[in-house]
């Protein structure tokens, strides 16, 4: 459920909630840890606060924290003070993940409600602060029952202010809110199980969307599919009982002077095909369509936005299973295309559906082609669990989308398109290879990728793979890496629109 988020002036010490949460920022040459709002507390709580900050060695550091008991001389009963870090970096990103700490902070208190105290130098962040907020109080409790169902559930935030928020302020925290209910939205549909999400069923949820925020949509069944030679689908799908299925949502403003489009990866279940995956961790791959759920959220960002700008989202959707009659290492499939590919390994099957997505994408006539998949585990070797690797066609795009990532605070990280591994995808029998051997392997699922798009300026996005829910970056779901890179492409849009 979404988090209520109230606004309040007036001292800390009578904002309420069942947890406070303040921030300190690190102390530099001739600054002082407590500001007058620190001491304002520790004066209600007879010096303990600073007691209890010397004790733990707490400097304000972003990874500190230190929670206490007010003993009932505050109007809330537990206190929690996050160190900022230094204050000339608390931008939007520092912004939000402190607002997500607190969140977070204020579930694992089993708190119905959260009074967290505005930094001065957050107040121009507003939309982050209420991005972090929802991001931060996100858990995935659908299934549980009985004594596993949480017995409380973060329900309300109330904001408190030095002085009163003025009209700019409400209005972004407004944004900042569904902004970060469209990104649960998108991490809702990755903790889906398979038996649940199924390209079929995705598919629903994509025109459920578009329905309630006023987007165009257009769905191709498996027929479709086939009729519009869009064989590199139909040969992942081919092996399911769930068959597959192409979303694309659009949103068409009148004027629009740019169009972007964005892809993203659905294999709403990943076997690994024929060439089965081992059992450990099997069960994750429910999560292989982080890419498609990531572009359905944006959707949902953008139509609460509302950029004069153009933007279509492509969902190649599959499950990719063994069966009698399923795809094989040694085949050969030709693609929408008109090129043709040899397999090598069928669980190398997200490229194969992008492929045929970002044919499509490109039939489109967009300025620019982002897409985004949970492609690679060598990208997660290279980068970590926490960061994004990204690609792009041309120094053009490669500004644009930086410039994004910039803006988001994201953590993502430029990647070579080294030409030099391209004979790794040369095939003997076919236009092209599925895949090279194990070196350099993300290098050269985005080389393939590249055969695709033409001259358009494009963009891939490696995104990041298993994060733990307390890692810094809120925009990190528990698993899957959903939810990550939403708000760099929502920064891409906005500043394409101006």
């Amino acid at each position: 459920m979404p988090i209520e988020i109230h606004l309040r002036v007036g001292p800390p010490r009578e904002l309420g909630g069942d947890l406070l949460v303040m921030g300190a920022f690190a102390m530099r040459e001739g600054s002082e840890l407590m500001t007058p709002s620190l001491k304002d507390v520790d004066r209600a709580l007879d010096g303990a606060l600073q007691r209890q900050l010397q004790k733990e060695e707490f400097v304000g550091k972003p990874d500190q924290a230190v929670m206490l008991d007010t003993l009932g001389r505050l109007g809330t009963s537990r206190l929690l003070i996050l160190g900022l870090g230094e204050s000339h970096l608390f931008g939007p990103a520092a912004v939000r993940t402190f607002a997500a700490r607190a969140a977070r902070a204020g579930n694992a208190e089993k708190a119905a409600s959260l009074g967290v105290v505005v930094p001065n130098e957050a107040v121009k962040h507003a939309r982050s602060l209420a991005e972090g907020l929802e991001l931060g109080a996100y858990r995935f409790t659908k299934y549980l029952t009985g004594d596993r169902a949480p017995k409380t559930e973060l329900a309300r935030a109330i904001l408190g202010f030095g002085v009163k928020p003025k009209g700019l302020t409400k209005s972004q925290i407004a944004i900042g809110r569904r902004v970060g209910e469209a990104i649960n939205l998108a991490r809702d549909l990755s903790n889906e199980p398979g038996n649940v999400m199924y390209p079929e069923s995705f598919a629903a949820a994509a025109a459920h969307l578009a329905k309630s925020a006023g987007l165009k949509i257009e769905t191709f069944d498996f027929a479709e599919i086939r009729r519009r030679g869009m064989k590199l689908i139909e040969a992942v799908g081919r092996g399911s009982a769930r068959e597959p299925r192409l979303v694309h949502l659009s949103y068409v403003p009148k004027g629009a002077k740019r169009v972007l489009a964005f892809v993203g990866k659905g294999v709403t279940f990943d076997s690994g095909g024929l060439s089965i995956k081992p059992a450990a961790g099997m069960g994750e791959m429910k999560h292989d369509m982080s890419g498609a759920a990531n572009v359905l959220g944006l959707m949902a960002a953008v139509a609460a936005i509302g950029p004069k700008i153009e933007v279509h989202a492509i969902a190649p959707c599959a499950e990719n299973m063994p069966d009698g009659d399923a795809y094989r290492p040694g085949d050969i499939w030709s693609s929408l295309d008109g090129k043709t590919v040899e397999i090598v390994n069928t669980d190398a099957e997200g490229r194969l559906i992008l492929a045929d997505a970002l044919a499509f994408a490109r039939s489109l006539s967009p300025d620019v082609i982002v897409d985004n998949a949970t492609l690679t585990g060598a990208c997660v070797v290279a980068l970590g669990q926490t960061c994004s690797g990204w690609y792009a066609s041309d120094e053009s795009a490669a500004d644009e989308f930086q410039a994004a990532v910039e803006q988001s605070g994201e953590t993502m990280w430029r990647m070579p398109l080294l030409d030099d591994l391209r004979e790794q995808i040369k095939s003997d029998v076919a236009d092209i290879k599925q895949t090279g051997d194990r070196w350099g392997g993300s290098i050269t699922a985005a080389l393939f990728l590249r055969e695709f798009v033409g001259d358009t300026h494009w963009v891939h996005c490696d995104i990041a793979g298993p994060a733990a829910a307390e890692k810094p970056s809120p925009t990190l779901s528990s698993k899957g890496g959903t939810g990550h890179g939403i708000l760099t492409f929502l920064a891409m849009i906005e500043r394409a629109a101006g």
